[in-house]
């Protein structure tokens, strides 16, 4: 009994993030063409938005049920301020957020940078993007249903 408490103390330990990657957007382009043999699912969100807070136990759910997959990946990018970081970090362990984490410090540039993502992207959060072979295949502007989420990956990861 005392094993199992001690693995699952550890395997949710492991899970959370002890610190947040904080890159610029050329990074975050470079991280999405490096998962090239994956489906990657990107959400952006921010501990302030009240719709992102709302979907993510949704995405940790569907994340889990993927996360033995070598072929999948979520990652969340925080647009909270860097000095918000520390907010981040007590975020992700107060929701026990299981997917990574990265926080990207380049809001002076979002008008540059959002419209890469997608023509249609106005700037509002949560918004969340599908790749595969590093190309972008869908693009859900808004929060996205538990269902959606799922059902999108299951279409796409073979």
């Amino acid at each position: 009994m005392h094993i199992f408490f001690i693995f699952l103390f550890c395997t949710v330990f492991k899970a959370q993030q002890s610190d947040v990657s904080v890159i610029k957007y050329e990074d975050l382009e470079k991280r999405i063409q490096q998962e090239k043999d994956k489906l990657l699912v990107i959400n952006f969100w921010s501990t302030t938005c009240a719709p992102c807070v709302k979907e993510l136990p949704h995405f940790m759910e569907v994340n889990a049920e993927y996360s033995d997959n070598q072929k999948y990946e979520m990652i969340l990018i925080s647009l909270d301020r860097l000095a918000d970081k520390e907010r981040v970090l007590k975020f992700i362990k107060n929701k026990n957020l299981t997917a990574e984490v990265i926080l990207l410090d380049d809001i002076k540039r979002m008008n540059t940078w959002i419209p890469r993502f997608d023509q249609d992207w106005d700037g509002n959060i949560p918004v969340t993007l599908f790749y595969k072979n590093g190309t972008k295949f869908y693009f859900n502007d808004g929060e996205m249903s538990k269902e959606d989420l799922r059902k999108t990956i299951k279409e796409n990861l073979q």
